[in-house]
């Protein structure tokens, strides 16, 4: 077959995906890739033929992904949630399509249209990366669902050199994500997370090292780390709550803390808090101290939040891989 994979011009949106259209290429299918060209580098590095739809940067609407169909003539488009202009667009021109999830399903009023309230594609399947135990109920219940289990993707790079020289000191990753994150508030956190005699390694995101002025003995700080293979060397994350951060730490059973910043982080940080696989810090809570302790509390060898979250990787472990889905697709081409 040959297979269009579309989403938003960003990490948080284009990586979910590249574990399955990877494993679609693999299996046999010619893959394409429809994103504006913040996000060709990895794409085009994977064999996913990367091409920017019309005059896009970020957001593609339906007139933009049209002639594409045209000049491409797909036999299934598989539409990221942030990305309903290319699941209509796969509409109107008689091709089938599947959603594909970024993480739990996001409350309304964040800037993004819901998919399950969308008229004109509503009733199409979803392949849902989120473990079931903590995904929205009513959209367990309401929806066509393919569990598809998460992959953490990241570029190719090098690990940190001080995590190739582990310590017995617990090990920490601080990061408040790609779009997200303040000098201020990456300075409070490595200043409570300094206090507990752990090694800690941050990256920064947006926010230039240089800003984050003098760094505390213990800390090291880096641009961008290959998150993929560091979570499964920490002992716990403190992080912003994006989907890819969370759903990483989950699959490599590390407890959180969750600091979350802004669009649907609000309610993974309820959803985790309230199932007991997570610590959260609101806004006004937040400073040195209480850092600290959220995150003394996850690390805790018989914390309730370790025990819980090896409940969760072993969910998600059980849950199907990319590669056995991609032997699926055909089946939504009937």
């Amino acid at each position: 077959m040959r297979v269009l994979f579309a989403s938003l011009a960003s990490v948080g949106h284009t990586y979910p995906l590249i574990p399955l259209a990877i494993a679609a290429r693999e299996a046999g299918h010619e893959v394409h890739f429809a994103a504006g060209e913040a996000v060709h580098a990895p794409l085009a590095a994977n064999g996913l033929r990367p091409f920017r739809p019309g005059d896009v940067f970020y957001e593609a609407y339906a007139e933009d992904l049209e002639p594409e169909l045209v000049r491409l003539r797909p036999d299934l488009v598989v539409h990221e949630w942030g990305m309903p202009g290319a699941a209509v667009a796969a509409r109107r021109a008689g091709i089938p399509g599947l959603w594909h999830g970024f993480g739990r399903l996001f409350p309304d009023g964040i800037g993004l249209e819901l998919p399950t309230r969308n008229a004109e594609v509503v009733g199409r399947p979803h392949l849902d990366i989120w473990p079931p135990s903590l995904q929205d109920e009513t959209f367990l219940g309401t929806e066509r669902r393919i569990e598809l289990r998460p992959v953490a993707f990241s570029t190719a790079a090098p690990l940190p050199p001080e995590v190739r020289h582990r310590t017995s000191r617990p090990f920490i990753y601080l990061s408040l994500g790609t779009a997200f994150g303040t000098p201020e508030l990456l300075r409070t956190a490595m200043a409570g997370l300094a206090t507990l005699g752990a090694q800690v390694v941050v990256a920064a995101g947006r926010v230039p090292p240089e800003k984050l002025g003098e760094i505390p003995d213990g800390v090291t700080v880096h641009r961008w780390v290959p998150q993929a293979e560091l979570l499964p060397l920490v002992d716990a994350v403190v992080h912003h709550g994006g989907s890819g951060t969370t759903l990483g730490a989950l699959a490599a059973g590390v407890p959180q803390v969750l600091i979350p910043q802004g669009a649907n982080q609000f309610a993974d940080a309820a959803a985790l808090s309230a199932a007991g696989v997570a610590l959260r810090l609101l806004p006004g809570e937040v400073d040195a101290d209480a850092v600290a302790e959220q995150t003394r509390r996850v690390l805790a060898p018989y914390g309730a939040q370790r025990d819980a979250v090896r409940d969760i990787a072993e969910e998600i472990a059980r849950m199907p891989s990319p590669a056995s889905v991609a032997k699926r697709l055909p089946e939504f081409v009937g």
